[in-house]
């Protein structure tokens, strides 16, 4: 069975350079994420707030934390203060409080706006109408505090090849589509789309952003 840092590297060794790696460590203990940071990973997603703060206070501080999962309003606190990126913001609730919570750390916080793609009920997301008419609405101007960075997308969980690469090549067609709409604070840098199992199809339809656990670390502990 090979080691954290050689699946990393082996990973890594497929990707194009302008792609961005986000190891998705959660589930797992600190000497996993470790071992990742020790072979040179500075980019580390978790999906649930406590997880996220509890490694936060004891890894070392040039991370950068992904907060992947889906983010309640009254949780966003907790993270203001060191997150590197928000994946996963899906409403103009949730931009307030961000927003908010970055007044009171005095810090702007960047985020991407996810986008529902995926044929199941299951995915969260705002869809292409809301995301024009947030943007035309003026909303977004007056958040100081957050900066949108891209969007992120989910694609249906099935064995399809052709429905994922479909959902990818339409978020990726989006994504450049509102370039043309870019202000101060929505800049569209990342589009984070892609998995372990379908990461390959991701990149190919334009995603530089990938969100990999289990080929890195190996299948998760819910325990």
């Amino acid at each position: 069975m090979l080691s954290i840092k050689e699946n990393l590297l082996r990973l890594k060794k497929t990707l194009p350079p302008h792609v961005t790696l986000v190891a998705v460590s959660k589930t797992k203990p600190v000497e996993q994420l470790m071992d990742a940071y020790d072979a040179g990973q500075r980019d580390f997603g978790e999906n649930y707030v406590q997880e996220l703060t509890d490694k936060e206070k004891v890894m070392p501080k040039d991370i950068c934390w992904h907060f992947i999962g889906h983010l309640q309003s009254n949780k966003v606190k907790y993270i203001a203060p060191f997150v590197y990126l928000i994946h996963g913001v899906d409403s103009l609730k949730l931009l307030r409080e961000i927003n908010k919570q970055g007044e009171k750390n005095k810090k702007v916080i960047n985020c991407l706006l996810q986008v529902y793609i995926a044929k199941e009920e299951s995915k969260f997301g705002f869809d292409k109408n809301e995301i024009s008419d947030l943007l035309d609405s003026g909303s977004l101007m007056e958040l100081k505090y957050v900066s949108v960075k891209g969007l992120m997308g989910m694609a249906s969980n099935v064995n399809s090849e052709k429905t994922v690469s479909e959902e990818f090549t339409d978020l990726a067609y989006f994504f450049n589509w509102l370039k043309q709409k870019e202000t101060e604070n929505f800049q569209m840098l990342y589009l984070s789309c892609g998995m372990s199992s379908d990461y390959k199809l991701a990149i190919a339809a334009g995603s530089n952003m990938l969100r990999i656990g289990s080929s890195i670390f190996g299948e998760r502990n819910y325990q």
